[in-house]
C-alpha cells in the first residue's frame, strides 16, 4: 500500500518498488482480480491499483500480500486528483480503464470519470508507445469515452491484440467483468497507443 502524494506533490512512482520496471496503473482495481493476473503474467512490470471503495481496496491489498506481489502497489485515492495532479509525464506504459462507473442518469454525467480535460492528463502521463485501454458493458458511456479519446490528437486507434494485454490469454476478468458476461451482457474494448 501507498499513500496518496500531498497536495501539489508530483509522484515518482518507481521509487515505490525496489528495482525500476515499466510502469502501468489500473484505476478501479475493485477487488483486484484482473490486476493479480496481470502483475503474475508480468514479474518485470511495476504496477498501481487505484481503488477508493475502501472495502474492495483493502481486499485487494490483502489479496496482493497473500500472494506476494512484490511489484504491485495498492493505492486508496480519488483516481481522477491522481491523474491530473500528482503524475509525473510520460511514465506510463498502460493505463487499464475497465468498467468505470457510468452514471447512467444525464444529470450525473457530469461526474464521470472521462472527460476531456482528465483524457488530456491521461494522454500526458503515458509515455509514446504506451498504451490506454478501456472496456466497459456501458454501450453509452462507451461511445462517450471513445468520442473523448478520438478527440487526442496524441493518441490513435490500435487492435486490443496489438496491446499486449489479451482478453484471451491469463485474462481472469475484472469482477464486473465476470458478472456481466455471466449476464449476457456485452462486453466493449477499445485500445488506444500514444504516438511517438
Amino acid at each position: 500500500m501507498v499513500a496518496p502524494p500531498a497536495e501539489g506533490e508530483v509522484a515518482d512512482p518507481l521509487t515505490w518498488f525496489g528495482s525500476p520496471g515499466l510502469f502501468e496503473l489500473e484505476i478501479g482495481s475493485g477487488k483486484g482480480g484482473f490486476l493479480l493476473s496481470r502483475a503474475r503474467s508480468n514479474t518485470d512490470r511495476r504496477f498501481l491499483g487505484i481503488e477508493w471503495a475502501n472495502k474492495f481496496y483493502r481486499h485487494a491489498a490483502d489479496r496482493m500480500a497473500r500472494w506476494g506481489m512484490t511489484n504491485v502497489r495498492m493505492m486508496r485515492a480519488d483516481a481522477r486528483d491522481f491523474v491530473m495532479h500528482h503524475l509525473p509525464p510520460a511514465c506510463l506504459s498502460a493505463l487499464h480503464l475497465y468498467h468505470p462507473d457510468p452514471w447512467p442518469k444525464k444529470r450525473h454525467h457530469k461526474r464521470r470519470l472521462v472527460q476531456p480535460d482528465f483524457a488530456n492528463a491521461a494522454v500526458r502521463a503515458i509515455k509514446p508507445g504506451g498504451v490506454w485501454l478501456i472496456q466497459s458493458d456501458h454501450a453509452e458511456y462507451f461511445a462517450v469515452m471513445r468520442e473523448v479519446l478520438d478527440q487526442q490528437v496524441e493518441i490513435s486507434e490500435l487492435p486490443w491484440e496489438q496491446t499486449g494485454v489479451d482478453p484471451g490469454e491469463a485474462w481472469e476478468g475484472t469482477n464486473f467483468e465476470i458478472k456481466y458476461t455471466a449476464e449476457g451482457r456485452t462486453i466493449h474494448r477499445a485500445a488506444y497507443v500514444r504516438q511517438p
